[in-house]
């Protein structure tokens, strides 16, 4: 059993500072290029045959922005790419492609053979990387626990939990569930993972028995797996570093299974040409090359992620953001500091950056003066930074409005961590004859 004296669960300011190792490396612009191809062909699919209600839902989804977790987001990339495959089965092909009656429908089938192969090695490097993850993060918390019976009962009660979850999969399946009701399914099973652990953490309910009986478990290790998955606990950090690059990538697979769906439904009057068949596979091979990537970058990342950090360490990275303030700033919104200044050559500075500033994100900043009477001067022009630090001399008494700009934004809202201040003039001593 591995010791926890003097050690606190991992903090979101930890992270924040640990994932400053970790920077990723920004998606090609490929991915959003193409992605806009994709759903222009989609779009173009509906000009004179308008969705069905089924695809109204799946065209409502693809207008949204993607979950906001990273492993509901994987779960979704999962979904779309097992969809994708499906729908790529020669079986499930539109007749008229079946028939493969023209050189160009045989030309057809190979790309998209080729196109099934890719996404279906994708999915298995992705199951392959959830499975490995959670085995991780059991196994480690399990060299805190005694090891003993205890530790063997544990490890028993999880292989029959999983292997009820399993079968109620089965079930489901094989009522006739769609690939869509069974990730529906696997998804809320995950929620009920993170439920009990939370559970086990704070002792309710039934869990309190087993705390009980678990004498000597560390209760460090029940503050963490209490705290982990909180909305705004230290995975938070993970979401906001991470996240942009991972629901890119979910728009994109599910803007591939869109246009696929919406053109076999309407291949009889608009078969897929050379063009657009170009541009699927481009997207195919920019999605997977990317997906792989990012699945690799996170693989490195949560193997040397610790759970645990001495109190020390804690303290001291607290101790750093104690003048800073975060503030979420919304997709299409902006956020503003409003400065009243008294005093001529007083100094307005600040000093700000996102969280997920390592991963090309950007958020507008200006500076404007406000006069009494409500006349505005622009003082320092809009731009758009990840990070800045500065100082403006005032030649004016009145108020000053930092505003940092989101409006531009679709679907990402932006943590913000700033820190700014109104310094007085310094004024020389009056010297006495």
């Amino acid at each position: 059993m591995a010791s926890t004296e003097g050690l606190v669960p991992i903090t979101r300011s930890f992270l924040a500072s640990y994932y400053d190792k970790y920077p990723f490396e920004p998606l090609s612009d490929d991915v959003s290029r193409l992605s806009s191809e994709i759903r222009s062909m989609a779009n173009n699919l509906l000009i004179d045959c308008p969705p069905t209600q089924g695809e109204s839902i799946l065209i409502d989804e693809a207008d949204h922005q993607p979950p906001h977790k990273i492993d509901e987001n994987m779960w979704k990339n999962r979904e779309y790419m097992e969809e994708t495959i499906f729908l790529l089965e020669r079986s499930n092909w539109p007749e008229g492609l079946k028939r493969q009656s023209t050189p160009d429908d045989v030309e057809c089938t190979v790309v998209l053979d080729r196109v099934k192969d890719k996404v279906h090695n994708t999915l298995k490097i992705l199951e392959s990387f959830q499975a490995k993850n959670a085995e991780h993060v059991f196994n480690t918390v399990m060299t805190y626990l005694p090891q003993d019976f205890r530790g063997t009962l544990l490890r028993q009660q999880r292989e029959r939990s999983e292997r009820n979850r399993q079968a109620e999969v089965d079930t489901l399946v094989n009522a006739g569930g769609s690939i869509r009701d069974r990730y529906a399914l696997l998804w809320r099973q995950q929620m009920d993972r993170r439920r009990q652990l939370a559970q086990l953490g704070s002792a309710t309910g039934v869990y309190k028995t087993l705390v009980k009986y678990l004498v000597g478990v560390p209760q460090v290790l029940l503050d963490f797996i209490q705290r982990i998955n909180d909305d705004d606990g230290p995975m938070e950090e993970q979401r906001h570093r991470y996240g942009p690059p991972l629901y890119s990538l979910t728009m994109m697979i599910l803007a591939i299974r869109l246009f696929l769906s919406l053109s076999w439904e309407r291949f009889e009057t608009s078969k897929l040409k050379k063009e657009q068949l170009t541009v699927l596979e481009q997207a195919v091979d920019v999605y997977t090359v990317e997906f792989e990537r990012f699945i690799r970058f996170l693989s490195e990342v949560f193997a040397n992620s610790p759970f645990f950090i001495s109190a020390e360490v804690a303290g001291a990275l607290e101790g750093e953001n104690d003048d800073y303030k975060e503030i979420s700033v919304p997709a299409g919104k902006s956020y503003e500091v409003l400065l009243a200044v008294d005093s001529i050559n007083s100094y307005i500075a600040w000093d700000f950056s996102l969280v997920q500033g390592k991963i090309n994100m950007d958020i507008g900043f200006s500076l404007e003066f406000i006069s009494p009477s409500g006349e505005k001067t622009l003082m320092l022009p809009y731009r758009r930074y990840e990070s800045d630090q500065g100082n403006f001399c005032t030649f004016m008494a009145g108020s000053y409005k930092l505003t940092w700009d989101n409006t531009y934004s679709t679907f990402f809202k932006k943590v913000l961590r700033y820190k700014v201040d109104c310094i007085p003039p310094v004024t020389e001593p009056v010297q006495s004859d």
